[in-house]
């Protein structure tokens, strides 16, 4: 029998522990574990994504309000469990974020691999406008006006 993820859905309560496992797992260090807590604790998070299979957790999003400019969001971070890699979920979730930014409205920013998050949906950062990361990197997702020229990040990504 083929095992597959569920759809994505939110984070529900309790499941905390099981995201910051994953994390640390992807990443092999707790920073982005971490991140995630204070991003919760700040009051910055915005909205936090999980695909489930199986009765876990394989993959994970969060999504945390800019400081600037005002309503935009930023997508970090992502991860989908070592042991599920490169069977393309990680394409699908972030995706399926790209194309809700897209349907809504809402304009997400991420910094990454510009060839993977353009698979996913996401464009090149705009000329012109200031980021504290690498330009290159960064793509948004969703109608990423031209006023805006600067971005900035919440606090917990210091």
């Amino acid at each position: 029998m083929l095992t597959a993820p569920d759809f994505m859905r939110e984070l529900k309560r309790g499941e905390e522990a099981e995201v910051a496992a994953l994390l640390d797992a992807a990443f092999g260090r707790p920073d982005e574990s971490q991140l995630v807590g204070a991003l919760r604790k700040s009051g910055a998070m915005a909205g936090e994504m999980v695909l489930p299979m199986a009765g876990g957790i394989v993959g994970y999003a969060a999504l945390s309000a800019m400081r600037a400019p005002k309503g935009w969001l930023c997508l970090a971070p992502v991860a989908i469990r070592p042991d599920v890699q490169r069977r393309g979920y990680g394409r699908r979730l972030v995706g399926m974020i790209a194309q809700w930014a897209t349907m809504s409205g809402a304009t997400v920013v991420v910094l990454g691999d510009p060839a993977f998050y353009a698979r996913c949906g996401f464009a090149p950062l705009s000329a012109g406008i200031r980021s504290p990361y690498p330009t290159d990197h960064t793509l948004t997702a969703g109608p990423a006006g031209t006023a805006a020229t600067e971005l900035v990040y919440p606090k917990a990504f210091g």
